[in-house]
C-alpha cells in the first residue's frame, strides 16, 4: 500500500485501486476502494490512522483557532438545561443536562413536578470506558416498569438492546445485537424490533420476549426487497403495533392488536408502486393519509375490521393549494398537520361533529 511515507507530514496517503465488480439485477459497476469496507483489515486501519496523521499535520497551525471557536461555541450553549417534560401514564418523563457532561441524562417523577426524580439512565455512566456512546431507542414499558435501550459504541450504528428493571436496577440476562426500533407490547413482556442487514437496513421484524435468549425469537418479517426500509412503532392510542416497509415513494402498513402480542399482522393495503400512505388509530376507525391520486395528499378513514383500500371513505379530500403530511388523533379531535404557501399550520377537528377550525400564530412559523 503507497501511504507516501516519506515526507508525509506534507503529502497526503494515497488509498491503493483493488476494483471489485458489483452486480445488482443486470447492472455492473466497479467500486476501486471496496477493500476499505472492512474495518478489521490492518491495512485500512493503517491507511485511516495515516489519512488523520495527515489531516493533523496539514490543521496544526489552526489548533490555537479551533480551541478559541470551541469555546466559543460551548460559551453559547446553556449546558445545564431541562427539557420540557411530558405525561405518560402518572409519570412526567424527561432528560437533563449538567455542566461538563457530555452526554443527557434521563429521568422522571412520579405524579407530579414536585415529586422527587427517580434517574432512570445517565448516558455519561453508560460512556465510560468509551470513547463514543449513541443511544438508539429508550422505551419504558406500558406498566412502567422495564426500560428498554439500545447503545452504540462504534459509530456503525448498530444497536444493542438490553433491558432495565427499573424497580431493582437490574438488567435482564438477554442482549440482542445489530437492532433498529423497539416498541413493546401491552403484555409488558413482549418486545418487536427490527433488525439491520450488512447495509444496515432494516429488514427483519422479530418478536422477543423478556428473560427468553434471543435465539428463541420469532422471525415475523423477512423485506427482502432492497429498496424497501422497515420501522416498528405504535399508534398513538397504543392498541396498534403498526410494522411500516417504505421505500423513497411506496408504502405498506400491516398492523396488530398490542392487547395481543403473539397474533399475526395483518396488512392494511398492499404496496402499490407510487402510492404512499401512513395510519394513525382512533376507536373503531383507522385515519389513512395517502397520495393515491392526490399529489398533496387526502385523509381517509376505514374501519379497523376491514380496512383495505375499498372501505376507505374520504374524510379531506384532495386539494390543489395544501399539502397534508398527516394527523394526529385525539380523544375527541384530530390535529391535521398541513403545509399551505409553504408555511406549516394546525387544523383541529372534531370528531363528533365533523366541525373545524384553524390555530392561529401571532407570526408565520418558516
Amino acid at each position: 500500500m503507497n501511504l507516501n511515507s516519506e515526507n508525509s507530514s506534507n503529502k497526503p496517503p494515497i488509498a491503493q485501486k483493488r476494483p471489485e465488480i458489483l452486480s445488482v439485477h443486470t447492472d455492473q459497476r466497479v467500486d476501486d476502494y471496496y477493500w476499505l469496507r472492512d474495518r478489521a483489515n490492518p491495512e485500512v486501519i493503517a491507511y485511516l490512522e495515516a489519512e488523520n496523521a495527515y489531516t493533523k499535520a496539514m490543521m496544526a497551525h489552526t489548533e490555537a483557532l479551533q480551541t478559541a471557536l470551541y469555546e466559543e461555541m460551548l460559551g453559547r450553549i446553556q449546558e445545564t438545561d431541562l427539557s420540557v417534560p411530558y405525561r405518560k401514564g402518572e409519570f412526567y418523563y424527561y432528560s437533563r443536562t449538567e455542566t461538563g457532561k457530555a452526554y443527557p441524562i434521563y429521568c422522571r417523577k412520579r405524579g407530579s413536578l414536585e415529586a422527587p426524580e427517580e434517574i432512570l439512565l445517565d448516558q455519561n455512566v453508560l460512556a465510560e470506558g468509551h470513547d463514543f456512546l449513541e443511544l438508539g431507542v429508550l422505551a419504558v414499558s406500558p406498566d412502567h416498569q422495564v426500560l428498554a435501550y439500545s447503545t452504540d459504541t462504534t459509530g456503525a450504528e448498530r444497536y444493542t438492546l438490553r433491558f432495565l428493571n427499573l424497580a431493582t436496577r437490574e438488567h435482564f440476562p438477554e442482549e440482542i445485537l445489530d437492532t433498529a426500533g423497539v416498541t413493546w407490547g401491552n403484555d409488558n413482556q413482549t418486545v418487536f424490533y427490527a433488525q439491520l442487514d450488512e447495509a444496515n437496513r432494516p429488514y427483519k421484524l422479530w418478536r422477543h420476549t423478556l428473560s427468553s435468549a434471543p435465539t428463541e425469537d420469532v422471525l415475523l418479517h423477512h423485506e427482502t426487497d432492497e429498496f424497501f426500509y422497515m420501522d416498528i412503532g405504535k399508534t398513538r392510542s397504543q392498541a396498534y403495533i403498526l410494522l411500516g416497509l417504505n421505500s423513497k415513494i411506496t408504502s405498506e402498513v400491516h398492523f396488530l392488536d398490542a392487547d395481543y402480542p403473539t397474533g399475526e399482522f395483518r396488512v392494511i393495503q398492499p404496496r402499490s408502486q407510487g402510492v404512499e400512505y401512513s395510519v394513525e388509530h382512533h376507536s373503531d376507525h383507522f385515519y389513512i393519509t395517502t397520495n393515491e391520486e392526490a399529489l398533496n395528499f387526502k385523509l381517509m378513514k376505514a374501519p379497523v375490521t376491514d380496512p383495505a383500500k375499498e372501505n376507505w371513505k374520504t374524510v379531506i379530500p384532495h386539494r390543489d393549494d395544501v399539502l397534508l403530511e398527516g394527523v394526529s388523533a385525539f380523544a375527541n379531535h384530530l390535529v391535521v398537520h398541513e403545509r399551505n404557501a409553504g408555511l406549516p399550520t394546525l387544523q383541529i377537528r372534531q370528531l363528533t361533529t365533523g366541525e373545524s377550525h384553524y390555530i392561529s400564530f401571532p407570526d408565520p412559523t418558516y
